[in-house]
């Protein structure tokens, strides 16, 4: 962790930006000072409303939030999820509108972030790496809903999201939080609760996955990597 941002409160999160590229004093203290501006949302509460005007570039600093599409009779749609250090309303279009709604799951803080400068080379790359990387998981979720099952749907998402929080930090290879519910599951990957549980407890019946507690224990990465032919994201970290 750069030493610009060891102090900062949830550091981790903001570090997951110098993770994706070199950035300077300049760009670290920039980031800082846009930082003391947060807010918190309570869980299960909106972020942000489709189709209205996108908030002011912010990040994640703690907390799980997603992006998702409401239909008329109540079914949600999950499209992708939030994770600390992760970005929102970056966007080089003043004036954005809202593709999605983005509400919390948990309680979230978010922070400012800067808008950078010409001169500032490394958060613009920084935040187009971020980009890049949120491009490669929606993709992941198009290729998951499309072509997977069940049993390689849940594989396949709780490997995403140990590879994300990696980048922060968070957890170990085999051993992160994962605070969802079933229904939220069930919402993110096409399934119906039962389904969820069915496929949920035939991974522990096979050993290879523990989930309690908002936990998630793997048991054999080598083996779940290999069912959905896992593949990371073609982005280097510095």
């Amino acid at each position: 962790m750069n030493r610009h941002l060891q102090s900062f409160p949830d550091a981790a999160a903001m570090g997951r930006l110098s993770r994706l590229a070199s950035l300077d004093a300049d760009e670290l203290d920039a980031l800082s000072s846009a930082g003391a501006t947060r807010r918190k949302t309570a869980a299960h509460r909106e972020i942000m409303a489709e189709g209205k005007r996108a908030a002011e570039p912010s990040m994640v600093l703690s907390g799980w939030a997603c992006r998702s599409r409401i239909f008329r009779d109540g079914r949600r749609q999950i499209l992708s999820l939030l994770l600390p250090g992760d970005l929102i309303g970056v966007c080089e279009q003043r004036n954005a509108m809202a593709p999605t709604a983005i509400s919390a799951l948990t309680e979230v803080v978010l922070c400012a972030v800067p808008r950078p400068l010409p001169h500032q080379h490394g958060l613009i790359d920084a935040y187009t790496r971020s980009g890049a990387l949120d491009e490669f998981y929606l993709y992941r979720q198009v290729a998951r809903l499309g072509r997977l099952n069940a049993y390689e749907r849940i594989i396949d998402f709780i490997l995403e999201i140990r590879d994300r929080l990696a980048l922060v930090g968070m957890g170990t290879d085999d051993n992160f939080p994962l605070p969802l519910t079933q229904e939220t599951f069930g919402d993110l990957l096409g399934l119906t609760s039962v389904h969820v549980n069915r496929t949920l407890q035939r991974l522990r019946r096979e050993n290879l996955l523990d989930l309690r507690g908002g936990v998630a224990r793997l048991k054999d990465v080598e083996h779940l990597m290999h069912v959905v032919e896992h593949r990371l994201p073609n982005i280097a970290v510095v």
